[in-house]
C-alpha cells in the first residue's frame, strides 16, 4: 500500500518528470486526489510523490503484472478498490464508449453477462 505524507494544497515536483503539480486537498477534511487512485505500490524512502500521469503509468503497470501472474480465482482485496471509477485504470473511452479493463472486471469478482471485451471470466453469465 503506498504511503502517502499530503499536505493541504501543497505545490510539489514529480519524483519521474520532474513536472509540478498541487499535492494534497483544499481541505484539510478532504483526501488528496491520489487516494483515488487503487492502493497497489509502496513509497520507499527514497520515493516522493508522482504526479497524476506518472502515478497512473506506474500503477497500470504494477496491475498488468498482477493480472498477468495471478488466476483470475484469486480475489483482488478490498483495500485495493478504489471509492471511484477511474480512467485509464477501471475503464477508458475508445469512440466515445467506456470500456472496462480486466481489473474493473477482477474487482467485481463476476460476470456480468454483458459479453464484455476484457471479461476474465470467459462471458460465463452471457445468455
Amino acid at each position: 500500500m503506498r504511503l502517502f505524507s499530503c499536505k493541504v494544497n501543497m505545490q510539489k515536483y514529480c519524483s519521474v518528470c520532474k513536472a509540478s503539480f498541487p499535492c494534497g486537498s483544499n481541505t484539510p477534511n478532504q483526501p488528496c486526489w491520489c487516494s483515488q487512485l487503487p492502493a497497489i505500490m509502496p513509497l520507499t524512502d527514497s520515493e516522493d510523490c508522482r504526479c497524476p500521469s506518472c502515478l497512473k503509468i506506474i500503477i497500470k503497470e504494477k496491475i498488468t503484472d498482477f493480472v498477468q501472474n495471478n488466476p483470475v480465482q484469486i480475489a483482488i482485496p478490498s483495500q485495493y478498490h478504489s471509492k471511484e471509477l477511474v480512467q485509464e485504470i477501471d475503464y477508458y473511452i475508445e469512440e466515445g464508449k467506456w470500456v472496462f479493463t480486466e481489473w474493473y472486471h477482477r474487482k467485481r469478482g463476476t460476470c456480468c453477462g454483458n459479453g464484455c471485451r476484457h471479461c476474465p471470466y470467459n462471458h460465463e453469465n452471457v445468455i
